[in-house]
């Protein structure tokens, strides 16, 4: 039955990763048939991060009062019904409206899942079901261009995956009576199949407020938004840094940039073996120092700017254990019952990262130059490093 589920988990692991990629692939024909500017597609964008950070934030209310299983299969149908609905929105304001609910999912399905898998398996999972994201990430875009070449249009990309989600949902919901078999965590000890009970209720969820009165919380949430914030912009901008810095043809450079993901796709396929032998801290140590050779490797000035695109897959190689590793690490330091409502914060910070850290660089490039790329990671990646010796000191 464990092994079910598990099978269940990383079917739900690559199937969330299919839309999150969509719009970037769509948006050029999108924006065209909308009849609006390139640039709003910044606006989609900012409403799905911030009701997946709503959402985030409120997993551990969601989660206590009807369990990780159920969470997650109304996350899915959520998901899979935004994305039907993008594809029958008539104008871009339609689309911003449908975001809210799409976001609402996302937050939903992310901390429920990532919880869970913390808690109930081995770190080796938590890597592999990451890598299995990545694989998910990467053929959204494929399914989207399968349906402009067949001249079906854009909306027929997002009914494909709507009608994938609708399958995983179906698989979720029949999944649920393995949900319950599963050791429980202290929390869901005290409901009775996922219902509050008066036991339940006297664990009451921590909100923001009592995560961040928890010693050694501050530490990790700032790893997180410091490890988006370095993922998301080197991934944004390393085409552009290739460019403008680097002398690169722009073709070229959109090549190269892709390798950054594949760094992490690969390197967390690989650090899934890896965890076989190290611990979570000494894998996230790991992922910093190869995460500062590639910073390094990016200033060596070798033949055809070959330094700019190792640089990018030794930082994707590095970037691979930190997030899975970090989120397994998560109830060994904070315990069980509080690793929920942490793991949610921890993902709201981490989109937090995400959202506000690209678009600061985007201004330092614009005004100042954007030479300061890898300067500007090695910032976040100090930072990073110097909460997480911080924090095994106060957990470890």
């Amino acid at each position: 039955m464990a092994s079910l589920l598990l099978a269940v988990i990383y079917v739900a692991f690559v199937s969330l990763g299919l839309p999150d990629a969509l719009l970037g692939a769509a948006w050029p024909t999108m924006s065209q048939d909308l009849a609006v500017p390139v640039s709003w597609a910044g606006g989609i964008s900012a409403v799905i991060s911030m009701f997946t950070i709503v959402s985030a934030l409120m997993s551990d209310r969601m989660t206590l009062k009807f369990g990780a299983g159920r969470v997650t299969a109304v996350s899915v149908a959520l998901t899979a019904a935004a994305l039907a609905g993008f594809s029958l929105a008539p104008n871009y304001w339609v689309l911003m409206l449908i975001a809210i609910p799409y976001g609402l999912g996302a937050g939903g399905v992310d901390a429920a899942l990532n919880n869970y898998v913390a808690v109930h398996y081995e770190s080796r999972h938590m890597s592999w079901l990451h890598c299995m994201w990545g694989v998910g990430a990467s053929i959204g875009p494929y399914i989207m261009g399968f349906a402009l070449s067949r001249g079906q249009g854009w909306p027929w990309g997002y009914r494909y995956i709507a009608i994938l989600q609708v399958v995983l949902t179906v698989i979720l919901v029949m999944s649920l009576p393995l949900w319950k078999s599963r050791k429980r965590t202290a929390a869901e000890r005290k409901a009775v199949d996922g219902y509050a009970s008066s036991e339940a209720a006297e664990h009451k969820p921590l909100g923001v407020a009592g995560v961040l009165a928890i010693r050694g919380a501050k530490e990790i949430l700032i790893m997180f938004f410091c490890y988006c914030a370095i993922e998301t912009t080197a991934g944004l901008w390393a085409s552009s840094y290739m460019v403008l810095h680097g002398g690169v043809d722009k073709i070229t450079a959109a090549s190269w940039a892709s390798l950054f993901y594949v760094g992490i796709t690969v390197g967390r396929g690989l650090s899934g073996f890896i965890t076989m032998k190290l611990s979570d801290p000494a894998m996230i140590r790991l992922g910093q120092v190869l995460v500062l050779t590639g910073i390094v490797v990016m200033f060596v000035p070798l033949p055809q700017h070959l330094g700019i695109v190792i640089g990018l897959v030794v930082v994707g190689l590095g970037c691979a254990p930190i997030y899975p590793c970090v989120i397994h690490s998560t109830p060994t330091y904070f315990g069980e019952e509080n690793s929920q409502a942490i793991v949610g914060v921890q993902m709201a910070c981490a989109y937090m990262g995400s959202l506000l850290m690209p678009p600061v660089f985007g201004v330092i490039a614009q005004y100042i130059s954007i030479s300061l790329y890898p300067w500007y990671l090695l910032l976040f990646l100090v930072l990073m490093t110097v909460m997480h010796e911080r924090l095994r000191k106060i957990r470890g």
